[in-house]
């Protein structure tokens, strides 16, 4: 499968996933996912397995220490996108604090006027497809690709 049909079955899996309650560390369509949980599931759909053991992590991705684990995961697993370049069924992360670690993620996607928007889930809202608007767009710190084959990556 080419990368854009690749990316259209990307944005279909997510979309199904709109509406799946918010739970830190969950990751399972209709009962709930946090953003990587999301992440997961559309790569399990895709590769047919987790991208790898997944540890515990704090909801807030900041454990004191300095590292980007979800960053240095992104960059691991994905391949990078440069800005402009980036496509639906992308994955985009964010840096919600201009001095914190890189604690969001989502994926891609248009609605039907063509604005850009991302599907991603977050406290007391759950899986949700949001626009993504300059105040989004201010916090993302890096577009990536999935790969065409399957992967194993480490936070």
């Amino acid at each position: 499968m080419d990368r854009s049909g690749q990316n259209a079955r990307i944005v279909a899996i997510a979309r199904r996933w709109i509406g799946t309650p918010y739970c830190h560390q969950a990751s399972l369509e209709g009962v709930g996912a946090d953003c990587l949980g999301l992440f997961r599931g559309v790569w399990r759909e895709l590769f047919g397995q987790e991208p790898a053991r997944i540890p515990v992590y704090t909801s807030d991705w900041d454990v004191g220490d300095g590292e980007e684990r979800l960053r240095s995961a992104a960059d691991g697993l994905l391949g990078a996108v440069e800005n402009g370049a980036q496509r639906d069924g992308d994955a985009v992360l964010f840096r919600v604090r201009d001095a914190g670690p890189a604690k969001h993620l989502g994926i891609l996607a248009s609605d039907r006027s063509g604005q850009p928007t991302f599907i991603h889930s977050y406290s007391l809202h759950g899986v949700v497809e949001s626009g993504l608007t300059s105040a989004w767009s201010r916090r993302v710190d890096g577009y990536f690709s999935f790969p065409a084959g399957s992967s194993s990556w480490r936070l």
